[in-house]
């Protein structure tokens, strides 16, 4: 990829869930930067929508991430409209909460499919391109990748995965000169987190966090943050900063978290049962309209 003011301007650029909340904003933002984009995602009408907001040539591609095939083929599709591809944002994610005892297999299991084996899927799918352009490959993962969480144990299962697997591409492909950054990410006012303030154990426990971590940012104000990181091709971006400081310190979190759930979980389960929240917001739910199809 090329260097300077303007180092997107021209270049294709592949945004995984991209119909709403974070992925559309970032397609907006990297729209911004010149780039051309490729969005890929579930929900058709919605990416066409998206698509027809931004200002440069994009187009869409409804394709789940975890399908091999489907995302090959849409890896050659994309190639063949837009050229090849010089950076790659592994967005796409879906969440559940809830008792793991209680959990329905298939659910949690759909989890660590989209949010780790999609993003491998999504990799594999568009690493010619990245060595041919020696491009940028972003993965989308979360504080709960450092950190743990009750209650949520197959989003934090899938994102500590997710970051694992980009570490151990970046040293993979790093003598081909492509780049591989992870982005560390906390509370985002999307539809996967007001649905999660709906339910009431889920909302306690972002409420028992510190308070600078309870705080929800605006997609918009993230989505450039990662474009940024995208034209920097940087190996790390944390949204917001202080996400930085807890990495020295990301061994002591799981004890900690262990002796406030000890505490403070039998009194929230005093008020009201914890109970399954199926897949979180809009994104959760038109996933779960692909398996009913399937």
């Amino acid at each position: 990829m090329r260097t300077g003011t303007r180092p997107l301007e021209g270049r294709t650029v592949v945004v995984t869930g991209a119909a709403r909340g974070l992925g559309a904003a970032l397609a907006r933002a990297l729209d911004d930067r010149g780039a051309r984009l490729a969005l890929v995602g579930l929900e058709g009408p919605r990416l066409e929508e998206v698509a027809a907001s931004l200002r440069h040539e994009a187009l869409h591609w409804e394709t789940d991430v975890t399908d091999d095939a489907a995302m090959a083929d849409t890896g050659r599709k994309i190639r063949a409209r837009l050229g090849p591809v010089s950076a790659v944002v592994a967005n796409a994610g879906i969440a559940v909460g809830g008792p793991f005892a209680d959990s329905d297999p298939d659910v949690w299991r759909r989890v660590i499919e989209v949010n780790l084996i999609g993003s491998a899927t999504t990799a594999r799918s568009f690493l010619p391109d990245l060595f041919a352009t020696h491009g940028y490959y972003l993965q989308v993962t979360s504080l709960a990748a450092m950190g743990t969480s009750p209650l949520m144990s197959a989003y934090c299962a899938s994102k500590a995965g997710a970051e694992s697997f980009a570490h151990a591409l970046r040293a993979e492909v790093a003598h081909r000169r492509v780049a591989v950054g992870v982005a560390y990410l906390n509370w985002i006012d999307t539809d996967m987190v007001r649905d999660a303030d709906q339910h009431a154990v889920l909302r306690e426990l972002r409420a028992h966090m510190p308070s600078p971590a309870r705080k929800v940012r605006p997609a918009d104000v993230v989505a450039e943050r990662l474009a940024t990181a995208v034209e920097r091709r940087k190996a790390s971006v944390y949204v917001p900063g202080w996400l930085r400081a807890v990495q020295p310190v990301r061994a002591f979190l799981p004890p900690v978290v262990t002796h406030i759930a000890r505490i403070e979980l039998p009194r929230l389960e005093s008020t009201e049962p914890f109970e399954a929240t199926g897949l979180l917001g809009a994104g959760g739910r038109a996933d779960d309209r692909t398996r009913d199809a399937m």
